[in-house]
């Protein structure tokens, strides 16, 4: 990005007229290159990109602790086993291109967040692959839960990708199994928060 900004700049100082153009000698006209480039415009140009990339970071930093305390005050409230997973569900939502209410949601709907988890399996409180699999950690049950769901494992992207919330969710629990399951989950997710709320507090 900077870069062009300089080339952009540097262009439109060579747009002179042909003739002083062609009088001017080659080593000249390096040299004047040199010396737009290192010009105080330049240099500011320059400041003001990394202090807006700076600023960007910092916007997404505190909105991602916005979303990841309504995940967590969502379960301490309820005394739910996966508080403190707020920001790591909300990393891998981001990651994926999910909602950032939906693995908190899809975990409180399969296992009370947690209280539930499944028996047989370690660290699966998604109920993924039919308590079937383990994890290593509640960090890597989410981890792959989120990969999945965002379309983003070539073994199941043919049931996730490039779909809504909702049909992501009916692909998961299809509602001839579970009827009105992805209703249940959506609603939940709009008890952790709104989506829109959270972000508008967030650009304050």
């Amino acid at each position: 990005m900077k870069n062009k900004q300089i080339i952009r700049f540097v262009e439109s100082f060579i747009l002179l007229p042909g003739l002083a153009m062609s009088s001017m000698p080659v080593g000249s006209l390096s040299q004047a290159v040199v010396s737009v480039v290192n010009t105080p415009s330049v240099v500011m140009s320059e400041k003001q990109s990394k202090e807006t990339a700076e600023l960007l970071a910092l916007n997404q930093a505190k909105d991602q602790k916005l979303k990841a305390d309504a995940i967590d005050t969502y379960f301490n409230d309820r005394n739910m086993p996966l508080k403190g997973m707020g920001m790591k569900m909300v990393q891998e939502a981001e990651k994926n291109d999910l909602d950032w209410r939906l693995l908190a949601a899809i975990a409180v709907r399969e296992s009370t967040g947690g209280k539930h988890a499944c028996k047989k399996a370690t660290f699966n409180s998604f109920g993924w692959g039919s308590c079937k699999i383990n994890f290593s950690s509640n960090e890597k049950a989410i981890e792959t839960v989120a990969r999945n769901l965002g379309g983003n494992n070539p073994n199941t992207d043919h049931h996730y990708a490039e779909k809504t919330t909702v049909q992501i969710l009916r692909a998961y629990n299809p509602p001839s199994i579970v009827p009105r399951y992805a209703e249940q989950v959506i609603a939940i997710m709009d008890t952790i928060g709104g989506e829109e709320m959270v972000l508008a507090v967030a650009n304050k």
